[in-house]
């Protein structure tokens, strides 16, 4: 077996487990971090039409930021054992660690397309309605 092969399969086996482990939230969480990705890449190919300077004191802290927001999903999952604990539950059998995610997924799309805008990348306004929705709901799901 190649060794090409043999990453393949570590990498498919880490991303099953991973996947089992997450459940219902795998998906969220892979677009949440998707998306803090190419974010972040955006961000880099966005700062000279912001007539920004890149260091990598930057981008060090923009890597910590993308990191503790993730920490942010942990949290819901805490809050979720919590409500649990105590004989609670979000309306609609929906996880706070779930809420976060996509709130978190919506921010950083709605940054990816400002990024594809300041580069000069004409953006279909539905696109840019439709993210700031996704954004808008969650954030009502948190007032009920």
């Amino acid at each position: 077996m190649s060794y090409l092969t043999k990453m393949k399969l570590a990498v498919t086996a880490a991303l099953v487990a991973l996947s089992a482990w997450l459940g219902a939230l795998a998906v969220p969480v892979y677009i949440m971090m998707g998306a803090s990705v190419l974010d972040y890449l955006t961000g880099l190919a966005a700062a000279p039409a912001r007539e920004e300077k890149l260091s990598s004191y930057k981008g060090i802290r923009g890597i910590v930021k993308k990191v503790c927001m993730w920490s942010l999903v942990a949290v819901g999952v805490m809050v979720d054992l919590l409500l649990g604990f105590v004989g609670l539950t979000l309306p609609a059998g929906v996880s706070m660690a779930t809420v976060v995610a996509v709130w978190i997924a919506a921010n950083e799309l709605l940054s990816i397309l400002e990024n594809a805008a300041d580069i000069g990348i004409p953006l279909p306004r539905n696109l840019v309605k439709l993210v700031a929705q996704i954004k808008e709901t969650v954030e009502g799901e948190n007032d009920g």
